[in-house]
């Protein structure tokens, strides 16, 4: 709680927030009379909300400090998450304690192969769980990485390809940290999660610092930009589900704008898919069990 808090309110200037400039000011952003003051509570009470001193807060006082701290939707939630946490009262709202999976139920694949576009699944960690064939192609370079699950997170910080796959690193490198950092809220008791943060936060300094910026993020639409190894640029729209029966679950279908040189780009990018899956199916032995030919399991 200490660190997300400060972390906002060293993002705002007394100017932005209409406050006056007066005197040395040892810190960046607002100091905490000024965010008591903004969110109408004595600097006392917001201090030790600060600390995480949360026990019997109520939702009034935490909308309070997001209006003063100019919050938006995903970082709201978060600070309510982590109110939850500190008080106790996240106990029945907390996951399951159950193994977090690496495969998808085979209905979930067969409804990824029905997609025309790319689509793809991914849990709370960045794993890359399952994709159809166009998904499995537009990523191919996330699963060159042949010692384990495919990881976004792993993919961007470790793997020299990212810089290529994504004109705007930074953006995507923000936007994983982010997803990452949010995923810590609802699940602080993740291992797997906490063992994937130590060990991009060792290997790379790029994760580090964005990780300790506090930014989150809720899953959502837009646009996004690649550069594909074998079909070039590709700007494509995006959706966003969480799916209903598996929480942890994202899925997030791209598409591109009709009769653009990215929709171009598609069809020659799904018959480079076909092609490759026909030249893969001849390498496996006639008695080989089958499987779909889009899983990304």
């Amino acid at each position: 709680m200490h660190d997300f808090l400060t972390s906002r309110r060293a993002r705002i200037t007394p100017e932005q927030a209409g406050l006056p400039t007066t005197g040395q000011r040892r810190v960046p952003g607002l100091r905490r009379g000024e965010v008591a003051a903004l969110a109408g509570m004595s600097v006392e009470y917001y201090a030790k909300l600060e600390r995480g001193s949360l026990a019997g807060v109520s939702a009034g006082v935490l909308d309070a400090i997001a209006r003063a701290l100019r919050l938006d939707d995903a970082e709201r939630a978060h600070l309510l998450r982590l109110a939850q946490e500190a008080n106790g009262s996240s106990a029945l709202l907390r996951p399951s304690r159950r193994a977090k999976q690496r495969t998808v139920r085979p209905s979930l694949q067969w409804s990824l192969d029905a997609v025309t576009t790319p689509a793809i699944v991914v849990n709370n960690r960045a794993d890359l769980l399952a994709a159809n064939l166009l998904g499995r192609a537009m990523h191919s370079d996330v699963y060159a990485d042949p010692t384990g699950v495919p990881n976004f997170a792993r993919f961007t910080f470790l793997d020299s390809a990212a810089r290529r796959f994504y004109p705007d690193w930074g953006l995507f490198a923000d936007m994983t940290v982010a997803n990452l950092r949010t995923a810590a809220g609802i699940d602080p008791h993740d291992k797997g999660l906490h063992d994937l943060v130590g060990e991009l936060s060792t290997r790379s300094d790029e994760f580090r610092r964005r990780w300790g910026a506090h930014n989150v993020r809720i899953h959502g639409t837009g646009v996004k930009h690649f550069h594909h190894h074998i079909v070039g640029d590709l700007a494509l729209a995006y959706e966003s589900m969480e799916l209903r029966a598996e929480p942890d679950l994202t899925m997030t279908i791209y598409a591109a704008e009709p009769d653009s040189p990215t929709a171009q780009a598609l069809s020659l990018l799904a018959s480079w898919a076909a092609s490759e899956n026909r030249l893969s199916a001849s390498d496996r032995p006639s008695n080989a069990a089958s499987g779909s030919p889009g899983s990304g399991q």
